[in-house]
């Protein structure tokens, strides 16, 4: 049987203190999906990647970022259109310890069952004679 998901990495949630995730704090739990999305234009991190919890109502509010040494290879992959073959949810919660340590983060790869084509999906545009043929990255992923 295959695996559903892949480890990637773990991490604490860093800046967890300057944003939103005391505002939501008693909403999270283990297991809680979160959102990646690059923050291009960050004047402290040119890799940084916003951690985003989306609660019941559509609203979504920055709880951190992934730690500025851990980020730039997940950033290149965020970049290049990878981003729904990532997921991202918290495996551990401890209230009590120092604010950067109590979100602990798991990023798996999903299985290719698991990602789902989208609109956004990058395209690479071939050449070959007076044809021009659109490809999919994410056709192969998919089958």
């Amino acid at each position: 049987m295959k695996a559903k998901k892949k480890f990637y990495m773990s991490c604490h949630l860093a800046g967890r203190k300057y944003h939103d995730a005391d505002e939501v704090f008693d909403d999270l739990h283990v297991g809680t999906i979160l959102n990646l999305k690059r923050e291009h234009g960050n004047p402290y991190d040119p890799d940084a990647i916003r951690v985003i919890y989306e609660d019941g109502y559509g609203e979504n509010f920055v709880l951190g970022y992934i730690p500025q040494d851990l980020n730039s290879e997940l950033a290149m992959f965020l970049d290049m259109g990878w981003k729904k073959i990532f997921e991202c949810r918290i495996c551990k919660i401890t209230p009590e310890a120092h604010f950067e340590q109590q979100i602990l983060l798991s990023i798996k790869i999903l299985n290719r069952k698991g990602i789902e084509k989208t609109e956004s999906s990058p395209a690479v545009h071939k050449k070959s004679g007076a044809d021009t043929q659109t490809i999919n990255p994410f056709e192969e992923i998919q089958k």
